[in-house]
């Protein structure tokens, strides 16, 4: 790939930044559209977006975030990434591409922040393992990005814009494609209706979820350019792969060269998408040569580190038993109405304390497998191998450990 805007994109680039330029696109914030209108009205000082953005980081959830997996779960390195850090990332990129092609920040912001938010720890592998859980006893499925919707909208009610709540469902990083064309903004009702064909029908659902906006668009194709770099450098931090280990002889160099190439590929072939002549409602796309590129190096990653780190082997089988049976535990506990339990004093009571404040409640106790699905989908990394210590501790000894001083006595 070639690095730097062709000359013709930088001028335009330079055109629109001096010019302020906004795509006839971009969303407004005179259009935000909230589930309670009554409530949470923007201000020039508070714009409905940016008010989004405020009420993601103020959400406790966002702030466990520090403490889950992003891939690697066992190492005892504060330099290999925590999914806090990588949504911080997938926004920046975003605004960097959002930027020149003149669409809303605020919103890319609140939901590259917030997209995330509902993940469970120990990533995709904790994911699978709780919508296994789920699916065995209800029919219904888990996903992260359908349940970061209902933490921020249904589990601490913090009304939310559609805009920013259709974007965090449809950020999707696992799926990739060339070209983005947004929906056009509807309602609440289509909202609601793609969340409950999720949870009932499953991936076939999950994978072809289509964003309202062009600010959704481009976190989506953000979330792949922020981790598939990223996660090569916490391959070699984490001793999983050598630097030398990646195809193209890049290794480790790999994440700064991409993201700048990445970010002005998608520039360049997304400023017709946001003219004025782009069609119904404008679109963000990928030249031909980047996109393979992605697809490429995203396959690489599969081979090479998520397919071979410790959560495809026997930690995988351990920590799926764990998630299993802290589920139990977690649901006679519930059955049992025990309020000295964990569930109760950790879970429960800070959700209806935290709802009250709205006026609202928490309905723990009309589907005790969801409460379950909620308490487990909160917890980071390191409290829930605490209370799986007190559930099992034997089957927790099993998971490998990875501590600071690997080689005692020698001080590293």
């Amino acid at each position: 790939m070639t690095r730097g805007l062709s000359p013709e994109a930088e001028a335009e680039v330079a055109r629109r930044l001096e010019e302020r330029f906004q795509s006839p696109y971009a969303a407004r914030d005179a259009d935000a559209i909230r589930r309670d209108p009554s409530r949470d009205p923007q201000t020039m000082l508070r714009p409905a977006y940016q008010r989004d953005i405020e009420k993601v980081l103020h959400t406790p959830a966002y702030n466990r975030l520090a403490g889950k997996t992003q891939v690697f779960s066992f190492a005892d390195n504060d330099d290999v990434t925590r999914r806090g850090l990588h949504v911080q990332l997938v926004s920046r990129v975003a605004r960097d591409i959002g930027r020149p092609l003149g669409l809303n920040l605020d919103l890319i912001e609140a939901i590259g922040l917030g997209h995330d938010i509902g993940h469970t720890p120990f990533g995709h592998a904790g994911e699978r393992f709780l919508s296994a859980i789920l699916h065995r006893r209800t029919g219904r499925w888990f996903f992260h990005n359908v349940h970061s919707v209902r933490v921020l909208d249904a589990l601490y009610h913090r009304n939310l814009t559609l805009q920013s709540l259709d974007g965090i469902l449809c950020h999707n990083g696992e799926c990739e494609q060339r070209v983005f064309a947004p929906t056009g903004v509807g309602g609440f009702g289509d909202l609601d209706a793609a969340v409950r064909r999720c949870d009932e029908e499953g991936p076939g659902v999950v994978e072809h979820l289509v964003p309202m906006t062009l600010e959704a668009c481009v976190v989506r194709i953000s979330d792949i350019i922020a981790y598939v770099g990223k996660d090569r450098a916490d391959a070699v931090l984490a001793h999983h792969v050598r630097p030398d280990d990646f195809d193209r002889g890049l290794a480790g160099d790999y994440n700064a060269r991409a993201l700048g190439t990445f970010i002005e590929d998608v520039v360049e072939h997304s400023l017709d998408g946001t003219s004025a002549s782009a069609g119904a409602h404008g679109h963000i796309a990928m030249g031909e040569e980047a996109f393979a590129e992605l697809t490429r190096a995203k396959r690489e990653n599969y081979e090479k580190i998520y397919a071979t780190t410790e959560l495809s082997g026997e930690a995988s089988r351990v920590l799926e038993e764990l998630f299993g049976e802290v589920y139990e535990a977690s649901f006679g506990w519930l059955t049992a109405g025990d309020e000295d339990s964990p569930i109760f004093r950790h879970h429960i009571f800070q959700l209806e304390r935290q709802s009250g404040y709205y006026g609202q409640g928490y309905d723990w106790e009309s589907d005790f497998d969801q409460t379950c699905v909620d308490y487990l989908a909160s917890m980071s990394d390191d409290y829930f191998l605490t209370l799986a210590e007190r559930v099992d501790p034997v089957l927790v000894a099993q998971l490998p450990a990875h501590p600071y001083f690997r080689d005692e006595g020698q001080g590293s």
